[in-house]
């Protein structure tokens, strides 16, 4: 076995789709087990590849990695390991194995690491704020353990507790584990996301949020940020890879128009009105306007975060954010002509 990862930052452009996990009826009550939609899980990764995305993330927040038994989550990652393969030896695929502490984290690694897939998507332990140096000895941990898996580094803000210092980035520079980082969206394009930046360089991309690519493309460029992290694409990815084309293709004017689309289609939706109350309401929100899209269907959550308890007005504008969606994904068709799938390389 090597002792690198599959692939580096460099590797790594195009959209990296992050979709949800697939539940089987009941999945929200407190006594379901077995709760994954395996055969819903095998049509997902196969449809996602197909449709052309560049790369898949799983099982972080949305992929509910913290609401899954640890079956679950085995069943979970062997089912999308043995699909991608199948589909394309050579997919990127980044399996969530953010737990509460670290050895549980490694072991979690392991797994994953005897199933063959290209690396984790990983979070960091939460139930005490990391500072600085406890986040560096963690990350340089979990890479020392399992150095063959590269890591997806998720940077969510409100899971977290907190940014990832800027110390930080130049440790995570140094693992050559680290093959890019979900960054935290919202207003990726700043100052934080510029400063960050430069203690990255090109050694792997801060993905932004699909609606900030290209105003982080324009001022960057493709080597700094080839690749952009999409939930929106369980929605169809259609626009998001539209947008992709058109930013490496050159053609800016499609893609400021693509980009100004997809922005009309998330103004109703609460996480760019309110990042923190959608916080709170993360998952269910998510999943309501996955299921909606009618692309997907991944059921219901998973307690305690369950559809049930979320309040009627943002339900409400959910479903205003996928008809705005519907909309785009038409308009998207219309001007650009439907996409052909990729012929499977299996």
């Amino acid at each position: 076995m090597s002792n690198r990862p599959k692939v580096t930052g460099r590797d790594l452009r195009g959209v990296m789709a992050y979709p949800p996990t697939p539940a089987l009826p009941g999945a929200e009550r407190v006594d379901a087990v077995d709760t994954v939609d395996l055969a819903e899980t095998e049509r997902m990764i196969r449809a996602l590849i197909s449709d052309g995305v560049d790369a898949i993330a799983l099982n972080g927040t949305l992929g509910e990695c913290a609401t899954l038994t640890l079956d679950e989550w085995k069943a979970f990652a062997g089912c999308v390991a043995e699909t991608a393969k199948s589909a394309d030896p050579d997919f990127p695929v980044f399996i969530g194995a953010t737990t509460l502490n670290t050895r549980d984290t490694v072991a979690r690694m392991k797994f994953l690491s005897g199933l063959g897939v290209t690396g984790t998507l990983l979070g960091r332990p939460m139930w005490g704020e990391m500072v600085a140096p406890v986040m560096e000895r963690f990350y340089r941990d979990v890479a020392e353990a399992v150095p063959d898996l590269a890591i997806v580094v998720y940077d969510n803000t409100a899971a977290f507790r907190g940014v990832i210092p800027r110390r930080v980035y130049q440790t995570l520079v140094e693992l050559p584990q680290v093959v890019a980082v979900k960054y935290a969206g919202g207003a990726s394009v700043g100052f934080r996301y510029h400063n960050d930046m430069a203690r990255t360089g090109t050694s792997f991309p801060l993905m932004p949020i699909e609606t900030d690519w290209y105003p982080a493309w324009e001022m960057y460029g493709e080597e700094l940020v080839g690749m952009a992290w999409s939930s929106t694409t369980a929605m169809g990815p259609g626009p998001v890879l539209e947008l992709r084309d058109a930013l490496q293709q050159g053609r800016t004017d499609d893609a400021r128009w693509l980009t100004e689309r997809l922005r009309w289609a998330h103004e109703p939706f609460l996480v760019g009105q309110d990042f923190t109350e959608f916080a709170k309401y993360n998952i269910p929100l998510e999943k309501i306007r996955v299921n909606g899209a009618g692309y997907l269907d991944v059921g219901k959550c998973r307690p305690p975060y369950t559809e049930d308890l979320v309040p009627a007005e943002h339900v409400a504008s959910t479903a205003e954010h996928v008809a705005r969606y519907d909309q785009v994904k038409s308009e998207v068709a219309s001007r650009f002509g439907a996409r052909a799938p990729k012929l499977s390389q299996a």
